[in-house]
């Protein structure tokens, strides 16, 4: 007696198509790097002139990177960006200034907890994305590789004595997850 399983390829009623999907992802990618641009912009009007300002120039340049590919291939595919960017240009200036005016700690605490919740992220894509695209797969595994590095830059940065870490990096990881899931669909 066999059961009627689904296989991992096929879809259910309700799943994107394989090109939906490849749209969502590139959406919220889009809007991911957006969000982590205005956070380092908030982190460095705060804390830019002091001894943080050139690690904080460092990320917030590779994630101009990650944001110009990202809008090139909203441009190359004509996928819709999300419509919740204003949200995310105030939302993500605000954690960022907020955290920093903290502390240090407390903005690198902001880094972890960010970068944790893309790092499962870009994992789930990498998970999904088949090997028709492979240029963005490469794309995606090498930002994931410059989110780790901001974590550990965050982690080295004693992230972890910040006041209320694990509160805190709760909130921000939550927070972020809740940002996925509507950057994906509006």
């Amino acid at each position: 007696m066999s059961e009627d399983k689904p296989n991992a390829h096929e879809r259910l009623p309700g799943d994107p198509s394989p090109e939906e999907m490849v749209e969502r992802f590139v959406r919220v990618d889009h809007a991911g790097e957006y969000g982590a641009k205005r956070i380092y912009a908030g982190q460095l009007s705060v804390l830019g002139e002091g001894e943080h300002g050139p690690i904080l120039r460092h990320m917030a340049e590779q994630e101009e990177k990650h944001l110009k590919y990202f809008e090139n291939a909203i441009g190359d595919r004509g996928v819709r960006p999300t419509a919740l960017l204003p949200v995310w240009h105030a939302a993500g200036f605000a954690l960022g200034a907020a955290t920093a005016l903290m502390g240090p700690r407390a903005a690198m605490a902001c880094t972890v907890a960010v970068e944790e919740a893309i790092d499962e992220h870009y994992q789930s894509q990498l998970d999904a994305l088949g090997p028709e695209e492979a240029p963005l797969k490469e794309a995606i595994e090498e930002f994931r590789a410059e989110e780790l590095e901001h974590r550990d830059i965050g982690l080295e940065r004693e992230a972890e004595l910040a006041p209320g870490y694990d509160i805190l990096t709760h909130v921000i990881k939550r927070g972020s997850k809740l940002a996925i899931w509507l950057s994906e669909r509006v």
